[in-house]
């Protein structure tokens, strides 16, 4: 899995850079982020995390021509103890164009730090993380195939003692509805990377998964990701979601 990771950064790395302006996943993202720790070499193998997550998502403006959505997340990150909460403001710029500020702010035990590290670590205190993000999204759609590429600027306000940071992060998505019992499922797969200035590319994300709806206004959505860190162990997300349109 990590060597298929790799062989997909080097194949997508350059299309993001010259890329469309940005894109979300025709599907609700799994955004959670964790600190990049220090590079200390291989040591364990991968970190299995059970996760969970919600999203309320309610239309602020239902203008056709420039819609205006609100979603807020709650994410728990099991195997770790890393509550995470996240609200969006999704901005239909374009037909085809998406921009979405956000914000999220996310704790992680001292336990879940040690997890995370190559080899047991000695962390002892809590690490807190605020971020400010807004990114563009394309998607573009070829027959029933849901193509999109997100570009993201996230800035990462850190706790006393490490500097704040900027980021991008790339992603590309691919979707395509299935009619399964007289419901539409949506399988979904899409790769993310990751640069900072200081550490490069230094993390990238593979996902699969699928939506279905269960009501008109509930959909679920259970997932595989797969996370690679520069500095930290393979990280194995095993995601269940739970979408509620309220209106």
């Amino acid at each position: 899995m990590r060597h298929l990771a790799m062989r997909a950064r080097s194949l997508v790395r350059s299309a993001l850079v010259a890329g469309v302006i940005s894109s979300a996943a025709p599907v609700v993202a799994q955004e959670v982020d964790l600190p990049t720790l220090p590079d200390v070499g291989e040591g364990r193998g991968g970190l299995l995390a059970p996760s969970g997550w919600l999203v309320l998502n309610t239309p602020v403006r239902k203008s056709p021509v420039r819609p205006v959505d609100l979603k807020v997340y709650g994410f728990y990150i099991g195997g770790m103890g890393v509550p995470v909460g996240q609200v969006d403001v999704p901005i239909r710029a374009a037909r085809f164009l998406t921009i979405t500020p956000s914000y999220m702010g996310y704790r992680v035990p001292a336990s879940g730090l040690n997890e995370l590290t190559p080899e047991p670590g000695p962390f002892t205190d809590t690490y807190h993380e605020h971020q400010f993000r807004i990114d563009g999204t394309v998607a573009i759609p070829v027959r029933k195939l849901e193509v999109s590429v997100r570009n993201m600027y996230v800035r990462r306000f850190r706790p006393d003692g490490a500097d704040d940071v900027n980021r991008y992060r790339g992603r590309i998505a691919l979707a395509h509805p299935l009619t399964v019992g007289g419901k539409t499922l949506k399988p979904f797969a899409s790769y993310e990377a990751y640069y900072e200035r200081d550490a490069g590319w230094n993390k990238d994300r593979l996902w699969t998964g699928f939506t279905l709806p269960i009501t008109s206004r509930v959909l679920i959505q259970p997932s595989y990701m797969f996370e690679i860190t520069t500095g930290s162990r393979d990280v194995h997300y095993l995601l269940f979601g739970l979408i509620v349109n309220t209106r």
